[in-house]
């Protein structure tokens, strides 16, 4: 039997390291960047899985148009991109490769905190502009602008392994407290890390510096808005390094530009990429990163072998890196039962995870 696996993701090519898993497989695999749900259908007709990144999003149009996909699989460790209900109703796998960047994304949002306490870019910029020497009032301005961690509240929005990395390491800096917010989470886990879990009102109030570590959900979709912002402290620092719609861009904007906060850094937005014209670029309180959050030499090499093996794994029955739908299984033994489907001649998915 010849399998096809299609990789859509435009914004960069595949690593070789993906192609050659899969071509190791004996499996062909074409690389079709694709910008738009057509294009996308287009380059993924006949295909039995279709790896992708996180745009364009994978949406019903392009399950539904889809009769032999058995996989999506997405880049990272995020599912948010595509269509779960979707590809649940008809049969489809969404997977993922969790844990191949926690450290990577708690040591960027330590270094984002860091670089705002502790303003290296303005110091860098300054410095660099000969302010120490001919201006050094702009140095002394600076200097008294440096803020500690030690003693001062940290709160934590989402629990999952990367929050509690971020805690791991801000530990070390000695905050007076670390607090969380996250509804899956029992004050028992978040002992282990020493955190104390608190309600999202409280976070918000208590914190004199926000990390952002959940999932994009229908729950969390621009949870961080202009009114969330205003009951922070006036003095407070948020961070996101985790999904752009968690956060109203717009309301970001105005509790910087109002001092409603007092600064923020963001590795990811709304819409990327962020257009060259966005208004969040002529924020001096806000320092940007274009989502690289969770690369690294490492990462880069373990997320497109694992990126790969799902492909291969899902056609031969092998145990996936990770299954963003687990429903999904139940949902094909059903299909099964009624007559002729995808899954056709195809072990059923493994869910067990294995790194």
């Amino acid at each position: 039997m010849t399998f096809k696996v299609v990789i859509s993701m435009y914004n960069r090519p595949p690593s070789d390291l993906t192609l050659k898993v899969i071509r190791a497989a004996g499996m062909d695999v074409e690389y079709i960047p694709a910008r738009t749900e057509n294009e996308v259908i287009s380059a993924a007709t006949g295909a039995d899985v279709l790896l992708v990144g996180t745009v364009p999003h994978t949406t019903r149009k392009v399950l539904e148009s889809l009769p032999n996909l058995k996989m999506v699989g997405r880049h990272g460790v995020g599912v948010d991109s595509v269509d779960l209900e979707a590809a649940t109703e008809l049969g489809i796998c969404v997977t993922n490769t969790p844990g191949i960047n926690t450290s990577e994304v708690a040591d960027h949002a330590m270094a984002m905190l860091l670089s705002i306490t502790r303003m290296i870019p303005e110091q860098n910029a300054a410095l660099k502009n000969g302010a120490w020497s001919d201006r050094p009032a702009e140095i002394d301005s600076l200097r008294d602008k440096l803020r500690r961690i030690a003693g001062n509240t940290v709160g934590i929005f989402g629990l999952g392994s990367i929050g509690k990395g971020f805690a791991n390491r801000v530990r070390g800096f000695g905050p007076s407290k670390i607090i969380a917010y996250d509804p899956y989470v029992p004050q028992t886990d978040a002992d282990l890390v020493g955190v104390e879990m608190v309600d999202f009102n409280t976070l918000l109030s208590d914190s004199d510096f926000l990390t952002v570590h959940s999932p994009a959900t229908v729950e969390t979709n621009e949870i961080f808005n202009i009114n969330s912002f205003r009951k922070m402290k006036r003095t407070a620092i948020f961070i996101n390094c985790a999904r752009g719609p968690i956060v109203d861009e717009s309301g970001l904007q105005q509790a910087l530009e109002t001092g409603v906060i007092y600064a923020a850094g963001i590795d990811v937005t709304q819409i990327e990429p962020l257009d060259a014209e966005s208004p969040l670029l002529n924020l001096d309180n806000l320092i940007l990163t274009p989502h690289v959050a969770g690369s690294s030499d490492i990462s880069g090499i373990a997320g497109a072998t694992r990126w790969g093996e799902n492909a291969v794994n899902v056609l031969i029955g092998k145990p996936l890196h990770g299954l963003g739908n687990p429903e999904v299984v139940k949902r094909i033994a059903v299909m099964r039962s009624q007559g002729t489907c995808r899954w056709d001649g195809f072990p059923d998915p493994v869910t067990q995870a294995w790194t």
